[in-house]
């Protein structure tokens, strides 16, 4: 016993730990655990409803708190952080108003369930629950830091437990960030259980270390995760190999304990047997580190005693403050949807054109407007599948160059370099997920992704962190950023995995701006309105439409800009309103065009904007004709024009002479074949039978 307490005392001696330092992580510890221990108490008296504990964890979260810098390193936690974050300064007052839902809750102004941490001042980045998506976010925002402050030595550090390293997010992320050299801090507490499933069933061999030491240039070391000392000197390691100018990402695997169930959902008696709970009681932290002050002299158990009581009255003290705070009003159950400072909608973005030179493409204005973009605003960063001209830079002399499957972002990169323009890897939820990470940290990422039927890996990333960081922080963290993706069908070949739209599904996400143009000078225009506001943007570009003659147009300067939720009348009419979007803008003129020889007059109105969209537009011009059709190219059922109609046959009732019809794709897939597309499909003939009979009526 002598000869390893002697031990640990030249072990404080080589870390350089100072006496007010060794306190200060056991008064962390203690907190972290008593703070655990109150919201369990107010749990159960139904004061509180939920709770998550960080129990068994406190010591190489307390080592980490200890060694990083709040407000100037980036931190994406996870539940079980509670004494990271206090040891960066989140007050037990402030993680109280969280467990109470109050007003004041700097993580989430109540809209979060406990332990979700998110404190803007210290750069800890609002959390979700979905386990293993801040994986990708924090490599997005080291890669934002790399590029905006070069010679900044910040560390972004993201943690997970045993659990989230089977996410497939996970594993995107250490491939992009050695890929990036990015300097990212993992931190992987294991405590043998995700819920209620073992290390053994979930990582092959039980060790996740072991299963990453082959990626190159990431350093990993295993530790005790409950021994303070041990962390201590494995983190400081890792962390100065991260700091270090091109040092690369860091993992350490602390094997830590769940002394608690999961949370107080769960109960860890049905899975865990006595002797397991008992070998998890024998490895505590805090007794463990309690003993080691007293044999090295550095407290006596009396100092313990009086520590224990000065931090039982300061938990007493802001658990009471929290529980008389002031909840939220409801009335503010809106706010942070979309930015406060911005309105995209709003008339700042009504820039009309200034047409020069010859027609020209959709694709044509898109790249022309990305590219003008860029110049105005160095920030911009646009990366995706296939976007660049060529990875190797050696061959770009040599070759045209890519840019895009379509072409959109040629020569981009050759313009504006690599660190602005580049190729990502096929991972959908990782180009999504690190966009996401860059926008908060302060670009403004401009990505791509290749197909809207190979979205779907991204969709986490879009609906659960995408959509809703600016609402879930309580507008504390934004992530304004553009995905484009080409979509839709008319293809004559593209079949089931190259036709996909998608607009029904987005489109019922809140939070989200939804953008698709029919021409190329509309195309020019959202897109820079989508670049110059301050939401997250999906901007659906339709393939057919990419490089049709009928919708070509002159250059319109480099300031045009069409204001979001502001349709276009197509077509003007007297008899029936046609509403849609998208290619079938283009039919529904033809059918129009049509019918007009034999006296039958439609309106055709493009959305341009399906999120927000017109709606004042749609019932002025319902409210003339007393007809509504619907055109769109998802599905007929359940569908975004589904909603649209209903919404017509609701709040227009009074002015319809007939009923709103739909005319939209089979219930079915898009097929190769192009005789089973054109019946899959609608096409012109059908918006005909469809507007003979509504003006039957």
């Amino acid at each position: 016993m002598r000869t390893k307490t002697a031990e640990r005392i030249q072990e404080l001696r080589d870390l350089g730990l100072a006496r007010e330092d060794l306190i200060g992580l056991y008064r962390t510890m203690l907190l972290s655990r008593r703070i655990d221990d109150r919201e369990i108490q107010l749990k159960r008296q139904n004061r509180i409803h939920f709770q998550i504990s960080g129990a068994g964890h406190e010591a190489v979260l307390a080592a980490a708190g200890r060694l990083l810098r709040p407000g100037h390193d980036w931190f994406y936690p996870y539940y079980r952080d509670r004494a990271l974050c206090l040891q960066l300064g989140v007050t037990p007052r402030e993680m109280f108003l969280q467990a109470v839902g109050a007003a004041d809750d700097p993580a989430s102004g109540g809209r979060q369930m406990p332990s979700h941490w998110g404190h803007k001042r210290l750069h800890i980045v609002s959390q979700s629950s979905p386990t293993g998506t801040q994986f990708l976010q924090a490599v997005g925002c080291a890669e934002a830091g790399r590029l905006l402050d070069p010679g900044s030595d910040a560390v972004v550090y993201v943690s997970g437990g045993d659990g989230a390293t089977s996410e497939g997010e996970f594993w995107e992320s250490l491939n992009a960030a050695c890929l990036r050299r990015a300097p990212v801090l993992y931190m992987i507490t294991d405590n043998q259980f995700a819920i209620s499933v073992p290390v053994e069933a979930q990582t092959a061999g039980g060790s996740i270390s072991r299963l990453v030491s082959s990626f190159p240039g990431l350093h990993v070391e295993e530790v005790d995760g409950c021994d303070v000392l041990a962390s201590y000197a494995v983190l400081k390691r890792a962390i100065d190999r991260v700091r270090a100018r091109d040092g690369g990402p860091a993992l350490v695997h602390a094997h830590t304990i769940r002394p608690y169930s999961h949370s107080l959902s769960d109960d860890e008696k049905l899975y865990k047997t006595e002797a397991e709970r008992a070998a998890e009681a024998g490895r505590d932290p805090i007794p463990g580190f309690e003993q080691l002050l007293v044999r090295s002299q550095v407290a006596d158990p009396a100092f313990l005693v009086m520590m224990r009581d000065e931090v039982d009255r300061e938990v007493d003290e802001a658990a009471q403050s929290a529980l008389a705070a002031a909840r939220p009003d409801p009335s503010t159950v809106m706010r942070h949807l979309h930015s406060e400072e911005i309105d995209p909608a709003s008339g700042r973005f009504d820039s009309p054109p200034r047409l020069a030179g010859d027609p020209r493409t959709m694709v044509d204005l898109l790249n022309d407007c990305l590219r003008h973009e860029m110049e105005r605003n160095e920030r911009i960063v646009v990366f995706g599948q296939d976007v660049a001209d060529c990875s190797r830079e050696e061959n770009l002399p040599l070759v045209k160059g890519k840019g895009g499957v379509f072409k959109v972002t040629h020569n981009l990169q050759r313009r504006f370099g690599s660190a602005r323009v580049f190729n990502a890897p096929i991972a959908e939820a990782g180009i999504v997920g690190r966009a996401i990470g860059m926008a908060t940290r302060g670009l403004k990422p401009v990505i791509e992704i290749q197909f809207m039927d190979y979205f779907w890996p991204a969709m986490m990333q879009v609906r659960n962190e995408l959509a809703l960081l600016r609402w879930r922080s309580n507008g504390a963290f934004s992530c304004p950023l553009v995905v484009r993706v080409p979509v839709g069908g008319y293809l004559q070949g593209g079949a089931i995995y190259h036709s996909q739209s998608g607009a029904s599904i987005l489109t019922a996400i809140p939070g989200l701006r939804v953008v698709m143009p029919s021409t190329a000078l509309d195309a020019n225009g959202l897109l820079r309105t989508a670049i110059r506001c301050d939401d997250p943007v999906l901007f659906l570009e339709h393939k057919h439409l990419y490089r049709q003659t009928y919708n070509k147009s002159p250059y319109p300067g480099p300031d045009h800009s069409i204001p979001f939720g502001r349709a276009r009348i197509a077509r003007e009419g007297r008899d029936l309103s046609v509403v849609t979007y998208g290619a079938l803008v283009e039919r529904s003129l033809r059918a129009a065009r049509s019918l007009a020889a034999s006296g039958i007059e439609a309106e055709v109105i493009d959305l341009r904007t399906l999120s927000p969209f017109d709606w004042e537009t749609v019932a002025a011009s319902v409210g003339k004709t007393g007809k509504a059709l619907v055109a769109y190219e998802d599905p007929i059922s359940f569908g975004y024009g589904a909603e649209i109609a209903a919404l017509i046959a609701d709040r227009l009732f009074e002015f319809l002479d007939a009923p709103v019809r739909r005319v939209a794709a089979l219930d079915t897939f898009v097929a190769y074949e192009p005789g089973l597309e054109n019946r899959i499909l609608p096409q012109v003939e059908d918006l005909v039978r469809a507007m003979k009979e509504l003006s039957a009526y």
